[in-house]
């Protein structure tokens, strides 16, 4: 697995993750995707060399953008509709629209934003089905998930003590142990790095 256009074919090809981003797909939800650990962690399964296997996400992230709506009434309602699809996924529906609010960030402008706005790079890639063709939106690209490479992203220089926490906590080497932790600002970034792709598919 070497490119973005690899992940797209695995989210295709895989029975299961198909058929969560079939489920979102069907409820037409607006700029709608399914982020986070529900694309890295499979991603990073391959990598190592193991089945995938979904019972072992602690949630699917479901990322939508509706400034209209942001009550936590409509992501109730999103994640009852989910489960009645898929009844054993642990849905997790988060209106974009309202979350800088508890991240302490400006508004962002669309789902996309939001994503970049995430703590890691690797964590920052997120996927959706069109038509059941699987799109990845990639931030910054895929390169530090597909090399293993646990990274903030550069909105994250002053919150860097709250990476940590988040990482350390994780305990994701135990799982994956050919992970490499950039623990610190400078060691994330002390060499040139290559541009950021906006967007990926």
């Amino acid at each position: 697995m070497r490119t973005v256009s690899d992940i797209g074919r695995l989210l295709e090809a895989h029975a299961g993750l198909h058929a969560l981003l079939s489920c979102v797909e069907s409820l037409e939800l607006p700029d709608a995707w399914i982020g986070a650990g529900a694309i890295r962690n499979p991603v990073w399964d391959v990598l190592h060399g193991r089945p995938i296997d979904l019972r072992r996400l602690d949630d699917v992230d479901v990322i939508f953008f509706d400034p209209g709506d942001t009550g936590r009434g409509r992501e109730a309602e999103i994640e009852r509709r989910l489960r009645a699809l898929a009844p054993a996924v642990p849905w997790s529906a988060k209106n974009q629209a309202r979350m800088h609010l508890r991240n302490g960030d400006g508004p962002y402008r669309d789902t996309f934003d939001a994503g970049a706005h995430w703590a890691e790079t690797a964590t920052a890639v997120a996927a959706r089905s069109i038509g059941g063709k699987p799109e990845v939106m990639a931030p910054y690209g895929v390169d530090d998930l597909l090399n293993l490479i646990v990274r903030p992203t550069p909105v994250f220089g002053h919150k860097m003590d709250i990476y940590r926490e988040r990482v350390m906590a994780k305990d994701w080497p135990a799982r994956w142990p050919n992970l490499t932790l950039l623990m610190t600002w400078e060691g994330a970034y002390s060499a040139s790095h290559s541009s950021f792709d906006r967007i990926e598919t």
